[in-house]
């Protein structure tokens, strides 16, 4: 009944949130401005510096204090190390810690995947755009926060944007990261965060024993120029075409703990700054989370006393769906602990494990176009109680996902079109406090070869993310987030840059309300143009 009661309250705030995201608010309420010249008629040697509708990190007004971690020039695959030395001026407990990479690259090059560590734990994984002849400049920042336990002491650093630099692609990376620390004191207190952050180095790892709170998160990706950065276009091995995958498009990143499956979760469908054959599409506005690569989390918790023994546990982290033999995917993994201060050990017990069947199924139906239909789905609850210094703390996480795709393209591949739509719900219920997510991607696209080769993409992306938390039954805290992409570019294919006449236009609207406010800003460009910058709210 009071599961009944939880959804019944995220429907309303999901129904009522969408009324607000349908809604023009007042003219009073809302700025627009032009932020570039008259578009051209056709793409240029240079274009509007990348910008992206999503929130800036909020910045405190407390004291600070400025960190260089990493500056380096990338042209190959040889990685930036150093070292991290914490500042000393704002102490060790700090309000909040931001992370800005600054970065420029001119003339010809693709897009690249980058990744940042600090005492082996990864803290930013990104890629980057693709520069014009002129050059672009542009910026990443993310709340680091959570990171705190390792930035308290020096440590190794490392960073890699593997680039490959000769007489056709010249673009070499310049790149520039810093972390800002905001001291605490007065009304800005210390942040609320994980006691200890450890990297998965290998396939083991040792708790400390009285953990109370354990999550794992996941920067898994799907990249390197193979049929795996387009996974969710891949075939059964049967059906004619050039990505095969004997499973089909369904993917799915799974961790184990001790050989027993722990969690499931849906990766996010990311279009890089090449993606769909088209970079028009993303010379100016990226598709969502391309800059800012978000790591799938999972909350581990009901493992703890089986995991609080003292001894190593392994740990594994699998992509389902991949053919044997295949790379392009990566998964690097952090671990997040919460300990309990008022217990050396930490006792309890795993008590739940369910899990269905999972489901693929694709269907193949020859013709022009080819067609493939493609269902999967996957649930699993696992439940486990602690006996803490502050009571016995039971915690239930049940995750549900599914993915439905139906995939359209001629011979040849002439038009190659996805409509393509994951789910991945999750309930963590721990004590008296249970947190309800509903997390939504979207694609739906065509590109099309036609006369005089000239090749047109046209698509859409979302991104969306429904959060309600209850305490003891009553609303806390709830939020709606919604990042939607739309892009339609047209050029000539395989001739040199400047016979290319390439037209496009690209929109991006990036809306949050919650408990926390709300935030509301759209983007438009033409040819590489931003015509509007408008925020709302």
């Amino acid at each position: 009944m009071r599961q009944r009661r939880i959804m019944s309250m995220l429907t309303g705030l999901v129904l009522a949130a969408g009324a607000l995201l349908g809604a023009e608010p007042a003219a009073a309420g809302a700025q627009s401005r032009a932020a570039g010249a008259e578009p051209p008629a056709e793409f240029g040697t240079d274009w509007h510096d990348p910008v992206t509708a999503a929130p800036p990190v909020a910045h405190p007004g407390a004291r600070s204090c400025r960190v260089t971690l990493a500056e380096a020039q990338f042209r190959d695959f040889t990685p930036y190390r150093g070292s991290y030395t914490p500042p000393k001026d704002c102490g060790r407990s700090w309000s909040k810690v931001v992370l800005r990479q600054e970065g420029s690259v001119k003339g010809r090059q693709y897009d690249r995947l980058g990744d940042l560590t600090v005492g082996g734990v990864e803290i930013l994984r990104t890629s980057t755009p693709q520069p014009s002849p002129d050059g672009i400049a542009w910026s990443v920042e993310k709340d680091v926060t959570r990171y705190s336990d390792i930035l308290r002491s020096v440590q190794p650093v490392e960073m890699l944007i593997g680039n490959v630099v000769d007489g056709t692609y010249t673009g070499v990376f310049d790149v520039k990261v810093t972390l800002t620390f905001y001291a605490s004191g007065g009304a800005a207190r210390p942040a609320a965060t994980p006691d200890k952050v450890l990297a998965l180095d290998g396939s083991s790892l040792t708790w400390p024993r009285n953990s109370e709170r354990i999550l794992a998160e996941v920067y898994a990706t799907g990249s390197g120029g193979g049929c795996e950065e387009y996974w969710y276009l891949t075939v059964p091995d049967s059906a004619p075409y050039s990505c095969k995958a004997t499973g089909g498009p369904y993917r799915e990143v799974q961790i184990a703990v001790d050989g027993r499956l722990a969690g499931i979760a849906a990766p996010f469908p990311t279009v890089w700054t090449g993606g769909w054959s088209n970079p028009f599409l993303w010379y100016v506005i990226p598709g969502p989370r391309a800059f800012d690569i978000q790591p799938v989390q999972y909350d581990l918790t009901p493992f703890a006393a089986l995991l609080n023994d003292g001894r190593p546990h392994r740990i594994d982290v699998s992509v389902v769906g991949v053919p044997a033999g295949r790379t392009g995917w990566s998964t690097p993994t952090n671990v997040l602990v919460w300990q309990d201060a008022g217990s050396t050990v930490v006792t309890g017990a795993l008590t739940r494990h369910e899990e269905s069947a999972p489901v693929n199924s694709t269907t193949h139906t020859p013709g022009s176009p080819h067609r493939l239909d493609m269902k999967g789905a996957h649930r699993l609850t696992v439940a486990g109680h602690l006996n803490t210094s502050h009571g016995r703390v039971e915690t239930t996480v049940s995750r549900a996902l599914a993915n439905s795709s139906v995939h359209r393209w001629t011979e040849g591949e002439s038009t190659d079109a996805l409509k393509g739509a994951w789910t991945d719900d999750e309930t963590v219920r721990a004590g008296r406090r249970v947190t309800l997510t509903h997390r939504t991607y979207t694609m739906d696209g065509v590109t099309t070869l036609g006369a005089g080769d000239r090749l047109r993409t046209v698509l859409r992306l979302g991104d969306r993310a429904d959060t309600l938390v209850t305490q003891g039954g009553r609303r806390s805290a709830w939020s709606r987030t919604d990042d939607a992409y739309r892009g339609d570019a047209t050029y000539t294919a395989d001739v040199p840059r400047d016979q290319r006449h390439a037209i496009g236009t690209t929109a991006e609207r990036y809306r949050a309300y919650g408990s926390d406010g709300c935030y509301d800003r759209s983007l438009q460009t033409v040819q590489g143009t931003v015509t509007e910058d408008r925020q709302r709210c």
